[in-house]
């Protein structure tokens, strides 16, 4: 099928992990709500099968938080599904400040997006996007973006698929 990368920003709700249920919900209802293959993001989970051969591409692929931001090994089967932040010197790096805002987050994911769509690959070997940071399958990266100095959201993105 292919890799699929996504990216959501959802309220932040006290903890990333807080957050990262209520987008499970969230999304949870969207890709799942209409029909009955899944009564609940558990079952989807037990079946092993359709997550480790297909997945859902979307974050429900992702199923819990760790608080390194060591990249992920993909020798190691405890890193796959889940969810690391961004380490605070790539934050500044690409926000220029440690709170970034939802505006910022939202213009460095339509940048990275342009130069996916605008440069050849060959080319991009080199360059250093937002999206850039999360570079292993069946992983994502996190970064709590900021309002008015106050944690308001979580920009979450990352791939799912070979």
């Amino acid at each position: 099928m292919g890799a699929s990368g996504w990216q959501y920003v959802t309220p932040y709700k006290g903890s990333v992990e807080e957050s990262l249920e209520a987008l499970h919900t969230e999304v949870f209802e969207e890709l799942y709500g209409y029909d009955d293959t899944y009564g609940s993001l558990e079952e989807l989970w037990e079946d092993e099968e359709f997550m480790e051969e297909e997945g859902t591409h979307s974050i429900l692929d992702i199923q819990r938080v760790v608080h390194t931001n060591a990249a992920p090994s993909e020798h190691n089967v405890e890193d796959y599904g889940t969810l690391r932040p961004l380490a605070h010197d790539r934050i500044v790096h690409h926000f220029g400040t440690d709170r970034p805002s939802l505006s910022r987050f939202a213009e460095l994911i339509d940048e990275a997006y342009e130069v996916i769509r605008t440069v050849a690959p060959a080319a991009r070997q080199h360059s250093e996007t937002l999206l850039d940071e999360c570079r292993m399958r069946w992983t994502g990266v996190y970064v709590v973006l900021y309002t008015d100095e106050e944690p308001s959201h979580v920009g979450i993105f990352g791939y799912s698929g070979d």
